[in-house]
């Protein structure tokens, strides 16, 4: 034993390494092979009640799809919009009227068929017996369409199931329509809706397993139209067994099969999962001799691709090495190469000391070339900033020049409007201080409502009452003068007659309130809580109402902001709410610090 201990511990590092690697690997492979081993023969015990889960799974989801459906169908039977048009196409003399209104139904019909990937189509037999389709519809036989309309009359309002059938072979939902208004349900019999339904879709989408999924009704199979295996027999063997859901194993066909059935106690159908029985083993035993062979095989190559680990283990030392001797004689450039064909740098540890020693000599040549970089980054900079640059002065000079003209040529209104835009361009651009007094914040909106008076003439009716004493107070810039362009945005522009527009004080016991009101249509009260949320975007791209409410509260705290009121169709009403004279006070001077 001594002699096999000295013999390894003088042995090269390549060769420890591969003979580790390999005891690794050999380990590692008997351990997984007995697992499996105890993990297959679980398996083959479970096997049955895996199947069962599976058809519960599919039986459920499928039930789910199925009970959607028959929503869809109440929702379509009580729809105002179809009730409306079927009692008008009852009531209607005229069969020019009547075509009128069928194309009004066929419509409706299609924004319930467009969002249904298992809704072949809809069809509506009016009170008249007329078909109104929409989606992929098929011809009905007289035949049949009368059944259908008998079998919805004797479920008096509730849903019924077509089986598929050589005429057609989609599932349908067939439920009469009565009329009702409101509380009064007179149940006057407006017609037929019936809903073509894909089953072959519903099934592959939400079935679960690779075995074969049938549906079995009193009557027959319901899917699939040629069932694998005989529904006639399948009933024998399942009606001897509990009706309520189990499994049994049976030939059919010359084969063996695994079958497990669930009835259902919503549909009164019968989910019927069968698995070939021999086939389930034969992957079983083919899973198990493809694990063996691919456990050899990852062992050959684990064998050669530590050998390989190990002989690469020295180069990138070597390689390493060489470059430090080119770094100590100055050779910087060189240094930082990897040597032409090199695979790229590894992130193990000979791979991170070989980065790390890039990273310094890249570090060496950054600080050689610092100063002057950032000289030329400083000048490249200046120079954008220069670019950049706004002068508003111009702005302004030039509106003063177009004033000047429009005095000269007696053009007063566009001298009001010019002076106006200027005042409020000068008072918008500004930057020096967030917060205005009050009396500067009612100047700017004058002066946009004077440039909106040109616009809207007589229909702009505006009211101030603000005392003066107030106009000392602060207020954050451009709280007014954007809720004026709202009120005028939402009640003005979408009328056509006059629009009171009113900005008025009130004193209460702890605030001071700024009120914006307008006789338009009004908002709801939950306006900024839904801004808040996200889950109301409104039109426009100023300051809305959440920016100016963060504002305020940004300056005097969360005991102030804004709040919506009104109600809808009798005007919007939007106050301001701000601290009072002494709390206004601290809070200026905070800001001040």
């Amino acid at each position: 034993m001594s002699k096999w201990l000295r013999a390894y511990r003088h042995m090269k590092i390549r060769r420890k390494l591969s003979l580790l690697i390999a005891l690794t690997v050999l380990v590692t492979f008997c351990f997984t092979f007995l697992i499996q081993q105890y993990a297959f023969s679980i398996y083959d015990g479970q096997l049955y009640d895996k199947s069962s889960k599976l058809l519960n799974l599919s039986s459920s989801v499928i039930e789910t799809e199925l009970r959607r459906i028959e929503q869809l169908s109440f929702a379509i039977a009580t729809d105002v919009q179809i009730q409306k048009l079927l009692t008008a196409i009852k009531n209607s003399a005229s069969e020019y009227d009547r075509h009128l209104l069928h194309q009004d139904v066929v419509n409706r019909l299609i924004t319930y068929t467009g969002s249904e990937s298992s809704v072949y189509s809809i069809q509506l037999f009016d009170a008249f017996g007329v078909k109104h389709d929409a989606g992929l519809s098929r011809q009905i036989s007289p035949a049949k369409a009368t059944r259908m309309i008998r079998a919805a009359r004797s479920a008096s309002g509730s849903n019924c199931w077509i089986y598929p059938d050589d005429e057609d072979d989609a599932l349908i939902s067939v439920r009469e329509i009565r009329s009702y208004s409101n509380t009064n349900f007179d149940l006057q019999f407006l017609g037929t809706l019936l809903i073509r339904i894909n089953l072959d879709n519903i099934v592959r989408k939400y079935a679960v397993g690779e075995g074969d999924l049938m549906l079995l009704s009193d009557a027959g199979a319901i899917y699939p139209r040629q069932p694998p295996l005989d529904p006639n027999r399948l009933a024998d063997r399942i009606d001897s067994r509990s009706a309520a859901g189990g499994y049994f194993t049976g030939d059919f066909g010359g084969k063996t099969y695994f079958v497990a059935h669930i009835r259902s106690a919503n549909t009164g159908w019968t989910y019927v999962y069968a698995t070939p029985f021999n086939d389930i083993f034969r992957r079983v035993i083919f899973i198990k001799e493809t694990v063996v062979a691919v456990f050899v095989a990852l062992l050959a190559l684990v064998l050669m691709w530590g050998i390989r680990f190990s002989r690469g283990l020295t180069r990138p030392i070597e390689q390493l090495i060489a470059r430090m001797k080119l770094a100590e004689k100055g050779n910087f450039a060189d240094a930082n190469l990897f040597p032409p064909g090199d695979a790229p740098v590894a992130m193990d540890e000979i791979g991170l000391l070989q980065r790390t020693f890039r990273l310094m000599i890249e570090r060496i040549n950054a600080l050689i070339t610092e100063n002057y970089a950032g000289r030329l980054l400083i000048k490249e900079t200046e120079f954008k900033a220069l670019q950049a640059q706004i002068n508003p002065h111009f702005l302004y000079n030039t509106l003063e020049s177009i004033n000047w003209l429009a005095k000269i040529n007696r053009q007063t209104q566009i001298s009001q409007m010019v002076e106006a835009l200027g005042f409020l361009l000068r008072h918008s651009v500004s930057l020096k201080t967030p917060l205005l007094t009050l009396g500067e914040e009612i100047e700017i909106a004058r002066s946009y409502l004077t440039i909106q008076k040109f616009r809207f003439e007589d229909r702009l009716v505006f009211s101030l009452d603000v005392p003066e004493a107030e106009f000392g107070r602060p207020i954050p810039k451009l709280t007014l003068q954007p809720l004026l362009e709202n009120a005028i945005r939402y009640a003005l522009e979408p009328s056509v007659g006059a629009c009171r527009i009113a900005v008025y004080a009130r004193e209460a016991e702890d605030a001071f309130h700024l009120v914006v009101e307008d006789d338009g249509p009004g908002l709801p009260a939950d306006t900024l809580e839904r801004l808040r949320a996200g889950q109301w975007t409104a039109k426009g791209g100023g300051i809305g109402l959440a920016n100016i409410d963060e504002r305020i509260r940004i300056a005097f705290g969360d005991r102030y902001g804004i709040r919506v009121g009104g109600r809808p169709g009798r005007g919007a009403r939007v106050t301001v709410t701000l601290p009072k004279e002494t709390e206004v006070m601290n809070h200026v001077q905070s800001i001040a610090r």
